[in-house]
């Protein structure tokens, strides 16, 4: 009696710390044959015009082609997202996705917790053990990640032939793995078709806050532009917000990240390497509503339409006829296994 008391306290407490957004409707506990999903935002919450509104765009699709009910947890700022992750488990969801590499540690303690419950991690950190081998996360856990470098790749080739400068620029929020595969990747893509520029790289810290960091972007940005670079390729959250001012600023070309970015600075965002995040969420979701959920790792690469570039109306004259030829071929290469992209220094 005296634990149930202490659960039912903590999640009343939970319930307040928190910030619930329910576009379906009110929210209740899974009943009958329906499926419901619980999605905890990451840093940034709804309306980042990236990375959580491209879980969101997922979930909403599921929602109108599967059928499912979503249940959407945004923390406030000082919010222990564990206990957003906890709640949905408690309350018995189908499936508790967590968006962000920052609930890999309590993804994999409540997957162990809760053996009966399908979760789902959002670029989920794959730890290695002391020979270098892969440590898989629990059965009931899909570790959902991306081949950053791929698309990373692609938009360096586009910054290296529409830049004209032998040097070009990156910059990064938190200097650590995941990042890196976006600037080695990127670099890679400089490299394979112009082999003497010169990347600029630098990182805005080693925290979480450097990807909410914009007036430190704009400073490593205007620092490059001043160096003779041209284009900049930013994977730093909304510290990219300062990279786009910059740009703006001195006339100069930025690339965006995650999404389509270019309406945070019209003309000035020369494409943007996207992450479908809507895409691994949907087909998580899928898995669970066609009974067929299994843990492990899953790769979202050029071939699962997993990541990309942007190319539309909005930037078509700011991309040469040539220089999109000559891109798609590399994707092709990528695709076929002819180029394999580098993913860490």
């Amino acid at each position: 009696m005296r634990k149930l008391l202490i659960l039912v306290a903590v999640l009343t407490a939970v319930h307040g710390a928190l910030l619930f957004v329910h576009p379906s409707g009110a929210a209740v506990p899974p009943t009958g044959d329906a499926v419901d999903v619980g999605i905890v935002f990451d840093l940034g919450g709804r309306g980042d015009k990236s990375f959580n509104d491209g879980a969101y765009i997922g979930a909403e699709r599921a929602e109108k082609e599967l059928g499912v009910r979503v249940r959407f947890v945004e923390p406030g700022e000082s919010a222990d997202r564990e206990a957003g992750l906890r709640l949905l488990a408690a309350e018995g969801m189908d499936l508790v996705i967590g968006v962000g590499f920052i609930f890999t540690d309590d993804l994999t303690q409540l997957a162990r917790e809760y053996p009966n419950t399908r979760f789902a991690g959002v670029d989920y950190s794959v730890a290695q053990d002391k020979d270098g081998k892969v440590i898989q996360p629990p059965p009931n856990l899909a570790a959902l990640k991306f081949r950053e470098e791929q698309g990373s790749f692609l938009v360096g080739a586009i910054a290296a032939l529409v830049g004209k400068s032998k040097k070009v620029g990156f910059v990064g929020g938190m200097n650590f793995p995941l990042i890196h595969k976006f600037e080695m990747g990127y670099a890679a893509g400089v490299k394979s078709v112009c082999p003497d520029c010169e990347v600029i790289s630098q990182y805005a810290g080693v925290t979480p806050e450097a990807f909410r960091n914009p007036g430190k972007g704009k400073e490593l940005a205007l620092s490059q532009y001043q160096q003779g670079v041209n284009v900049i390729f930013h994977a730093s959250g909304s510290t990219g917000l300062g990279v786009f001012e910059a740009a703006r600023q001195t006339g100069k070309l930025a690339i965006g990240v995650d999404a389509d970015q270019f309406k945070e600075a019209p003309g000035y965002v020369l494409t943007s390497m996207v992450k479908r995040v809507d895409n691994a969420v949907f087909d998580a979701i899928k898995r669970v509503k066609e009974r067929h959920f299994a843990g492990g790792i899953y790769q979202y690469g050029l071939a699962e339409d997993g990541v990309g570039y942007v190319y539309d109306a909005n930037n078509a004259k700011m991309i040469p006829a040539a220089v999109r030829t000559r891109v798609e071929a590399l994707k092709a290469d990528i695709v076929a296994g002819r180029i394999n992209v580098p993913s860490t220094k």
